[in-house]
């Protein structure tokens, strides 16, 4: 068993500015459990075009608020207590609120190695 904190990642190779956030990545595949745990942070006020080429994703919502939207449009609101799911290698838009940061807790399968990130100055940008 080990107990690992958020103020342990900041400032190490597990805290990952993502582009419109920050990913601090509490479990990786290192670690050897078989999935990642993230804390995921959205900037308010930002949108991301976003996708998982390898890996499969479930995101629970625990403070602030935004949205996740599909590429036909479909728009759901994100506030504590919510999940979202991208079971299919899901292409979507993610973004933090009106002036409020969206909050996750972020699990990915197969797990993440560490350093991957999107880059967002690309429209195909994924891992």
């Amino acid at each position: 068993m080990y107990v690992r904190s958020i103020e342990e990642i900041i400032d190490t190779e597990r805290d990952v500015d993502w582009g419109n956030g920050k990913s601090y990545r509490l479990l990786l595949e290192s670690d050897g459990m078989g999935y990642t745990v993230c804390h995921t942070v959205v900037k308010a006020n930002t949108s991301s075009k976003i996708r998982y080429r390898n890996h499969l994703e479930a995101c629970y919502c625990i403070a602030g608020e935004g949205e996740v939207e599909d590429l036909n449009g479909n728009r759901y609101p994100l506030s504590p207590g919510v999940l979202y799911v991208l079971n299919d290698h899901d292409e979507h838009y993610l973004r933090g609120g009106d002036n409020k940061d969206l909050v996750l807790v972020s699990v990915f399968n197969p797990p993440l190695k560490g350093p991957e990130k999107h880059d967002l100055s690309r429209p195909d940008s994924s891992y």
